[in-house]
């Protein structure tokens, strides 16, 4: 007749490999959850750039609505800054990071402090969809990437927002 002790030493076990094959399994959808995210930002990204072909014109703003200029390319995300663009051309997504970080008064994050500003769970796939975002804004001209990884606004391209 087996103990107690053996008897609790086997469930012991089997909870145990259970754990780690659901920890194993967890891992894995978590790397095709991060790999679908990033797929689905850079096919928008490719989607809202212009043709070499042809410049996206940039917005202007004409009393208090921003407005495209002749022959802009409908569902450009985001536009590169130029004098006279407020924030309100941006998709909604990128006009809120812009505000989270002007709310700062110019103090720079990481973009795990902007995932957990913008109210969104800091994991590793929200983190990487904001630091795409902030990236796209800062190469366009909308924020400055002060050190790799800490994004600021850029003063006088907030107003109008």
């Amino acid at each position: 007749m087996p103990s107690v002790m053996g008897l609790l030493e086997e469930r012991e076990r089997v909870a145990r490999q259970r754990v780690e094959a659901l920890q194993a399994e967890l891992s894995e959808a978590e790397a095709v959850w991060e790999r679908v995210v990033i797929a689905r930002e850079t096919v928008a990204e490719v989607l809202a750039e212009p043709r070499a072909s042809e410049e996206a014109p940039p917005a202007v703003v004409t009393g208090e609505r921003p407005m495209w200029v002749a022959g802009a390319v409908p569902g450009s995300v985001v536009p590169r800054w130029q004098e006279g663009l407020v924030a309100s051309v941006l998709a909604p997504d990128y006009q809120r990071l812009v505000e989270v970080l002007a709310e700062e008064g110019g103090e720079a994050m990481d973009c795990r402090q902007l995932a957990a500003a913008l109210g969104l769970e800091v994991v590793a796939a929200k983190v990487e969809g904001v630091r795409s975002k902030a990236k796209r804004l800062a190469a366009r001209g909308w924020l400055a990437e002060e050190r790799p990884g800490m994004f600021s606004v850029v003063a006088g391209r907030v107003g109008g927002s």
